[in-house]
């Protein structure tokens, strides 16, 4: 048997401009992304049931159903020569504007790259190809982004990625309101949809106070119609808004997940808990903008 570990990272829009739609319904955005070392864990067999396998504390039962976006990138990207055995160990809320579905599939599909290379014998996967990024995106518009999991400029629909080599590691805490939000609701509330994008970028990211002021200079164009529709999320941001060492407070993606970017993990970490005191229905992480560090496949057994 031959399997392999992989970490999904949860996916921050540290800005989320709305720049235009497409006649195909398609909104067209501009946005910086990071990803945090918060995130699920997706491990790939080729041995096993063939079926999913869903645990943690935010595993549901409907998550194993074939249904799940893992099952997508399964079947696109896995020769049924070899049966597919998939465990999710699922931390991050459903539907949160953290895109931990288009995460789990990115993981997965950077799995299976390593699970085909191990059974087919190469030391090394194959290099992803234009073909595989058109597939992803139709699996999902977040999903190319995911697969990165580095910090990057998104453009288009998420098919546009430019990475952000330098940006500092911030510290965060990710506060979600145990609330779902319907994304097409959120879209569809949005009065504008042809706002310009993001302004021009600083000289360099590596500047955490310059790179900073540009990120709070911009803005999320979906907070507003979110917030009308989920008033939760404003309470979040007053949170997060509340601890005295919060540099900046944002909802990601369409919601309801709000971040706050701290000076240092430790400061990250005692407004973690004092939201967490004060709300303890709330799902509260804390952590850092360093997640693809950790997203690289592992080959944790191979045997014959």
């Amino acid at each position: 048997m031959t399997e392999v570990r992989v970490f999904a990272p949860a996916k921050i829009n540290l800005a989320l401009h709305i720049t235009g739609q497409r006649d195909d319904g398609y909104h067209l955005i501009d946005s910086a992304v990071a990803f945090a070392d918060i995130g699920d864990w997706v491990t790939l067999s080729t041995g096993g049931r063939c079926d999913l396998e869903v645990s943690g504390p935010e595993g549901v039962p409907d998550l194993a159903s074939d249904t799940n976006i893992m099952w997508h990138a399964a079947r696109q990207f896995w020769t049924p020569d070899h049966p597919l055995s998939m465990a999710l160990e699922k931390h991050l809320p459903m539907a949160s504007g953290i895109g931990g579905g288009s995460a789990d599939a990115a993981a997965t599909y950077r799995g299976l790259l390593l699970l085909r290379a191990a059974v087919e014998g190469h030391d090394t996967p194959r290099d992803p190809t234009p073909q595989d990024a058109i597939d992803l995106l139709e699996i999902g518009a977040d999903v190319p982004m995911c697969v990165l999991s580095d910090p990057a400029r998104v453009q288009g629909i998420g098919e546009q990625i430019t990475p952000i080599p330098d940006l500092f590691p911030y510290a965060v805490v990710l506060v979600n309101p145990r609330v779902q939000v319907s994304t097409p609701t959120v879209f569809s509330a949005l009065s504008t949809k042809d706002n310009h994008g993001l302004d021009p970028w600083p000289d360099s990211f590596e500047d955490r106070d310059a790179a900073l002021d540009w990120i709070a200079a911009q803005r999320n164009d979906l907070q507003a119609p979110a917030i009308a529709d989920c008033p939760r999320i404003a309470d979040v941001l007053a949170a997060l808004q509340g601890t005295d060492t919060c540099r900046l407070a944002r909802m990601s993606g369409s919601g309801a997940t709000c971040f706050g970017i701290f000076e240092r993990v430790h400061l990250a970490q005692a407004a973690a808990e004092a939201i967490s005191a004060a709300h303890p229905d709330w799902w509260v992480r804390s952590g850092r903008l360093n997640g693809g560090k950790k997203a690289v496949p592992q080959l944790i057994r191979s045997t014959t």
